[in-house]
């Protein structure tokens, strides 16, 4: 029975990259966010630090969010320069969280419990989000949150501590979340572990956001303060709990957190370690942060079921604690909400068709592509850049910089994705560039790659307006 715990993250590893690889094949990964961090890592393996033109000329991702972390994937990098190389890595990294969730489970309260919360774990609608958009740091929190919860259940203090203390490396904010695992241990561990584990957090949290950040950034300060702002008329204490619960699609989000459970992880002190993130997700004004999509719920899905085991594990050490009948229906409901939730995101797509067969327009896009020099300079579509971020000088056709500083340029002329640019504008800005100065080297499926002739003068490509970042931040 022991294999269980590994049998179960081998699974989940070979479902994740499968989906999210071939996703990436299909054209369905972005420069933001996968080639914006596929730049990081080969500047990294290249020595020069975590330098993105994507971003911007010269733009330090560091000065973005704190997030050395990313570093580790750089051995990696050095064996296969490649994108696939980041999916692969955060597949591991995410699968390898169900292992101490299984494990305690498995040892406190039989196999059934493991498998149950294991693959509930692993197929939950946070991760499916996740990992149907592209890669972000946040996969290396992932492990380290369920191994730093599963101890606090565990009663090794120590080892709680230790797990989290490396989240300060993986995000600015999660310093706070490491504050959190010692709150926890303040109040039912080991007081001095505690106090230090929290003094450590919030210190980490505060010299990258008040200090390290604004080093690096080229605004001079952190760039997302204004998503704590309240907007215009702000915040106070009065306000303060309709905030955490309008709109309505914040209750949502927390009903779906807590749904595959049986709404039991709620029962857990082990909840407070979501607090943080929890908080400045329903406290933001940014409301790509209080709903579903996207990778900010990844964090979330080890707490959540290292909660529920935690309540099904006390409930079966003493009587009372929960019905019998509650404790006896748990499992089984928390198979059917995992597999009825299944359907409305993104791992949905392991069950359709058009996962499993490759598009004549994909075909051509890669025939395409291969005629791109390595190391040339080229503006892309955002679907077509990390296609190529392995191997040439990036940058998103239409946002931050200029077309017209790229001696190429390629973009889906048949299916624009609508960021940065609506798909009118994009086709607008293509015609405006085989007017200044570029001709068409070769077009196919409506995959166009274009080059600037020779001694031509680019007319300035015209400043789209600013676009909301489709997930990154």
């Amino acid at each position: 029975m022991r294999f269980i715990p590994w049998a179960v993250a081998l699974t989940l590893f070979l479902v994740y990259a499968f989906f999210t690889v071939r996703r990436h094949e299909l054209l369905l990964t972005s420069g933001y966010d996968l080639g914006i961090f596929e730049q990081g890592v080969r500047g990294y393996a290249d020595g020069r630090g975590p330098i993105v033109e994507l971003k911007g000329p010269g733009f330090n991702l560091l000065g973005d969010h704190f997030s050395p972390a990313l570093a580790a994937l750089a051995p990696l990098y050095w064996i296969w320069p490649s994108a696939k190389t980041l999916l692969l890595a955060q597949s591991a990294l995410v699968a390898v969280a169900a292992v101490p969730i299984c494990r305690w489970a498995l040892r406190a309260a039989g196999p059934a419990t493991a498998l149950v919360a294991g693959f509930g774990y692993g197929l939950s609608w946070g991760l499916a989000s996740a990992l149907g958009f592209d890669f972000h740091e946040i996969t290396f929190a992932v492990p380290l949150i369920a191994f730093s919860v599963t101890a606090l259940g565990e009663r090794r203090w120590l080892a709680a501590a230790l797990w989290a203390a490396p989240l300060v490396l993986v995000k600015e904010d999660l310093g706070i979340t490491v504050a959190a695992v010692g709150g926890y241990l303040l109040w039912r561990g080991d007081r001095r572990i505690g106090a230090a584990t929290v003094v450590f957090g919030i210190g980490a949290s505060l010299l990258e956001l008040l200090v390290l950040l604004p080093a690096m950034s080229p605004g001079g300060s952190f760039a997302y303060w204004d998503n704590l702002s309240g907007g215009s008329g702000g915040r106070n204490l009065l306000t303060l709990p309709l905030d955490l619960v309008t709109p309505g699609e914040k209750v949502t989000t927390v009903l779906l957190l807590l749904a595959p459970t049986a709404l039991l992880a709620a029962r857990s002190p082990l909840m407070l370690v979501a607090l943080p993130t929890l908080g400045w997700r329903l406290l933001s004004n940014n409301p790509a942060y209080w709903g579903t999509n996207y990778h900010y719920s990844a964090v979330l899905m080890p707490i959540v079921f290292a909660a529920f085991v935690d309540v099904l594990v006390k409930a079966r050490e003493r009587d009372g604690v929960l019905p019998r009948w509650i404790a006896r229906a748990a499992l089984p409901v928390s198979a059917v909400v995992t597999l009825a939730l299944l359907p409305g995101f993104a791992f949905s797509q392991l069950f359709t068709l058009d996962l499993w067969r490759t598009p004549a327009r994909v075909e051509a896009a890669r025939s395409v592509l291969a005629a791109v020099p390595d190391d040339a300079r080229i503006a892309a579509s955002n679907r077509l850049v990390p296609q190529l971020t392995n191997r040439c000088e990036v940058i998103v056709f239409g946002w931050p910089q200029k077309w017209s500083t790229a001696e190429w340029i390629v973009v889906d002329e048949d299916q624009p994705m609508g960021w940065p640019m609506s798909p009118d504008r994009e086709r607008r800005e293509v015609a405006t560039v085989k007017q200044s100065g570029y001709h068409v080297i070769r077009s196919d499926h409506g995959i166009t790659l274009l080059r600037r002739t020779p001694g031509a003068e680019a007319v300035p490509a015209a400043d789209p307006p600013p676009p909301g970042t489709p997930g990154a931040g």
